[in-house]
């Protein structure tokens, strides 16, 4: 027994070293990290229980007989962050270039639906080559039963797809199946087609970054949520996101103890934000003065700036926020906006965590592009996404909210729970003055000083319709509040929210508008 326990421990080193230590330099080269290098960085030191470590592939021809390495070029298996379970898997690029063949898919397959029966969060570390062209059809076939499974795990337990190396044709869309992407600048790219496919289809030249990058996918496309320059980095904000996410659908997100007092008042809000409308500011400055010391999770930050959607604690509760930026197209919504907040918004809905709506919003983008491009079913997504989730619900209307962005922004008639406006507050179905020149325009036309006329109707609109406690005295806001008392305010509501429970009309599910 000791002999072969001798001959275990030997074959195991030899597992967790590698192929060879040429194909672990030339991982190095590239910047990258080695398979079990990057788990140890994601998981708690010592807490790795890896699974089918001598599970090798049974394929013939293509010299594949010849070649049969432990693990199949995938690590699978399960450790803890900060005390938690979290189950991994990891292509090892060094073998067969992270390619899945049916015995890779096998145990990924394996790890994932011990994921979805323990109800604990998956996390994919891709570095892979796409599908082992050896193998053939059943190399798709693998690929099939991990979209079946990322479909199955969606809103039960957490998915995070964290691309550190190439992930190109079918494989990426299993990353674009679970709920947050990381990427990593320079080492990591996604594409259906590459540069080469491109280049003999389209006649355009491309690289791969230039194609499907981390830049790109950051700030125009939006398949990924968060990008970094190391990989060190991203796997430690990979631990971050984890530390705010429940285990699964049936929990609630893990709360801690703070010291930032839930009734501080947030004095510099009185002058933060400026009364005249047109004026911009920035909106990340007021969510950091009113969350838990000022720390906050922004996700998808570098594309559709004109919203944020973050995760952040408030009287140590974890909250979702979504929140208009008028410093990015003066905070408007339009297609990609109303796309990223919905998905923020479904995410928080399945994972237990109540959202907190800050509204500065003129109205959705006019144009024959935003039109043409379905700005239509595009806003609907987010509507749809608000008015379907039974989580605690609160609004915030800090300057103004016009149009029907203000009714698709959570109000009071799709649901919200609570809504509060502080004193400057212009809810109306347009501004003051497009109203006045719709609803004045022919006694400003036949005026003899057509520009006088216009500012008195503006004023006269002004006072009967947009005035600060218009929308409270006919109970379509809550309470109007005092700009520094909001984290107090926010922070009772939420606790009083705490045990709210709804339930949504029997059926097999939804079918939101795409």
């Amino acid at each position: 027994m000791r002999n072969s326990v001798e001959e275990l421990a030997v074959l195991k080193r030899e597992i967790a070293e590698g192929p060879d230590a040429a194909a672990t330099q030339r991982q190095r080269d590239r910047g990258k990290l080695t398979v079990r290098e990057r788990i140890d960085q994601l998981l708690d030191p010592g807490t790795f229980q890896e699974i089918e470590p001598l599970r090798r592939h049974r394929a013939q021809g293509f010299g594949l007989e010849a070649k049969k390495p432990y693990t199949d070029g995938v690590v699978t298996g399960w450790g803890t962050v900060e005390g938690r379970t979290v189950f991994v898997y990891a292509h090892d690029f060094r073998i067969f270039g992270g390619a899945l063949g049916e015995a890779h898919a096998a145990k990924i397959h394996k790890i994932m639906d011990m994921a979805i029966a323990a109800g604990a969060p998956l996390v994919s570390l891709n570095d892979g080559a796409g599908a082992r062209i050896q193998e053939g059809v059943t190399a798709l076939a693998g690929y099939g039963g991990i979209f079946t499974r990322n479909t199955k795990a969606s809103g039960v337990i957490p998915q995070i797809s964290v691309m550190l190396g190439p992930c190109a044709g079918g494989a990426a869309y299993s990353p674009a199946l679970t709920d947050f992407v990381f990427m990593v600048r320079e080492t990591s790219q996604m594409f259906i087609t590459g540069p080469d496919v491109v280049r003999a289809v389209t006649g355009e030249e491309i690289s791969q970054n230039g194609l499907g990058g981390a830049d790109v996918h950051a700030e125009v496309s939006g398949v990924s949520h968060f990008s970094f320059e190391d990989e060190q980095t991203c796997l430690e904000e990979v631990r971050y996101l984890l530390s705010l996410l429940p285990q699964n659908n049936r929990e609630t997100p893990p709360a801690e103890a703070t010291d930032d007092p839930a009734d501080r008042r947030c004095e510099e809000l009185l002058d933060l934000v400026p009364a005249d409308g047109n004026r911009p500011y920035d909106m990340r400055a007021v969510i950091k003065s009113l969350v838990d010391d000022g720390e906050f999770l922004e996700v998808h930050e570098r594309w559709a700036t004109n919203v944020i959607v973050a995760l952040a604690r408030m009287g140590g509760q974890v909250v979702g926020i979504v929140a208009n930026q008028p410093q990015s197209l003066a905070g408007v919504l339009d297609i990609a906006a109303s796309e990223k907040a919905a998905r923020f918004v479904q995410m928080c809905d399945a994972f237990n965590i109540p959202l907190v709506t800050l509204l500065d919003v003129p109205g959705f983008l006019p144009g024959v592009d935003q039109e043409h491009g379905g700005i239509i079913r595009h806003g609907a997504k987010l509507l749809y996404a608000y008015c379907n989730a039974t989580v605690p619900r609160i609004q915030l209307i800090l300057r103004k909210a016009y149009g029907g962005a203000y009714i698709v922004m959570d109000s009071r008639s799709v649901g919200a729970d609570l809504s509060y406006a502080w004193p400057t507050n212009e809810i109306a179905v347009m501004g003051a003055e497009g109203a006045a020149n719709v609803i004045f325009r022919r006694q400003i036309a036949a005026s003899d000083d057509p520009d006088a006329m216009r500012a008195r109707m503006v004023k006269e609109y002004k006072a009967e319709l947009m005035h600060p406690y218009y929308a409270a005295e006919r109970g379509l806001i809550d309470d109007v509040i005092d700009p520094a008392a909001t984290r107090q305010v926010l922070i009772r509501s939420l606790d009083m929210l705490r045990t709210k429970h709804a339930d949504l009309p029997e059926r097999k599910h939804g079918n939101p508008p795409q």
